[in-house]
């Protein structure tokens, strides 16, 4: 289950990272003038919104993956992964598109202008809504996270890893949105650092998961017979009755 601490170390030292899109809605929510206890539920209830959100991406992307993996491709989708995730983190601007950019300008302000009408709105509803449009919003470590998600190739695993991730997120989430003291700006920048390296001790163990070398837990050898007898059963059948 190392996927899974993988999942959860990128979703917090990335939430630090993450602070400069989602920190203006999360400090806009209009919890301050609640109870404490209905401060902390409505903030809960914004989080748990993202979190579906991300979830929903790992099942999404995780049809994916699982379809690469059926083919018997699921090494060269963790070493592709892992590469793209490399490239990106060394030349950040190779996938940065302008005409990508204006596309999604439409579609962005769509969510801003629905974002803005819920933040009228203090029901409980609410704050849901907000989490599960925020969790659309675009955000580089959570397109690093679906790339890992999708290196699973399986919908559950994948699922379950963007679940993880957003698990990773809440601890600094809730805390900005509670008290933006909580955590020194110090403490957010030493964090924040810290983010490429994560993110490529990552892309190293997917390069790793896929070339195959035999080494538990980091390189697992997979067994090619198994998989030949588990694609051609009817090969098998046929060399018994001669």
């Amino acid at each position: 289950m190392e996927f899974l601490l993988a999942a959860i170390s990128l979703g917090f030292l990335g939430s630090f990272h993450c602070v400069g899109m989602c920190g203006p809605i999360a400090l806009a929510l209009p919890v301050h003038q609640k109870t404490q206890s209905e401060k902390i539920l409505a903030i809960l209830t914004y989080n748990f919104g993202r979190i579906i959100t991300y979830t929903l991406f790992g099942v999404l992307f995780g049809i994916l993956g699982q379809s690469v993996a059926l083919f018997g491709y699921q090494q060269w989708l963790s070493v592709s992964v892992g590469v793209i995730i490399l490239i990106a983190l060394i030349f950040p601007k190779v996938f940065s598109s302008s005409k990508f950019s204006s596309k999604t300008f439409g579609l962005l302000n769509k969510l801003k202008s629905k974002l803005a009408a819920q933040f009228s709105k203090h029901g409980i509803r609410s704050f849901f809504s907000i989490g599960l449009l925020n969790g659309l919003l675009p955000c580089g470590m959570v397109y690093i996270a679906i790339a890992g998600a999708v290196a699973t190739g399986d919908v559950y695993k994948s699922a379950l890893f963007m679940a993880v991730f957003g698990a990773g997120t809440l601890p600094m989430m809730f805390a900005i949105t509670y008290s933006q003291n909580l955590i020194s700006v110090k403490v957010r920048n030493v964090l924040r650092k810290s983010v490429p390296i994560m993110v490529g001790i990552m892309a190293v163990l997917l390069i790793l998961r896929g070339a195959n070398l035999g080494i538990n837990y980091i390189s697992p050898k997979l067994s090619e017979e198994k998989s030949v007898e588990c694609h051609s059963p009817q090969i098998n059948c046929c060399q018994t009755k001669k």
